[in-house]
């Protein structure tokens, strides 16, 4: 098989994995993905797997994984004997996400009151049940 032949080119692999090529740039940087290959024209060759390995690292970027965080779990499982490091990410990652959906839910909760108390206004609310201590907003001084 000719050098040409041997792998995806960029744009193969950013319409095959759904990214654009300057994702697949910005991952090499990263080094989340191996350098390509160059031809003689110095285009980049992936080799076909690289559009698995892409769709994994988006999938762990909708778990709410960094991209350094994925950067440490694709290092872990290259090793020979992995750690159990995805495990106890994940249940960190699951704590991460039941705060935020606690504050979420606390947020919603204050908006609620809000609509439901017709507040009019940030600054100068003139509803009788603010849910909101508009009256201490920039009277408090900050304790030193």
């Amino acid at each position: 098989m000719p050098q040409e032949q041997a792998g995806l080119r960029s744009g193969e692999v950013a319409e095959q994995a759904g990214v654009n090529i300057q994702t697949l740039r910005y991952y090499e940087r990263r080094g989340l993905l191996a350098d390509p290959v160059r031809t003689n024209g110095g285009h980049r060759l992936y080799p076909p797997d690289t559009v698995a390995l892409l769709t994994v690292i988006k999938a762990a970027q909708r778990l709410g994984f960094t991209l350094d965080e994925v950067a440490d779990l694709l290092d872990a499982g290259s090793r020979r004997h992995p750690t159990p490091d995805l495990r106890q990410r994940a249940l960190d990652k699951i704590a991460e996400v039941d705060a935020k959906i606690a504050d979420l839910t606390a947020i919603r909760a204050t908006l609620t009151e809000v609509v439901d108390a017709r507040c009019d206004s940030l600054t100068n609310c003139s509803c009788a049940d603010c849910p909101f201590p508009f009256m201490t907003i920039g009277r408090s001084s900050p304790t030193r």
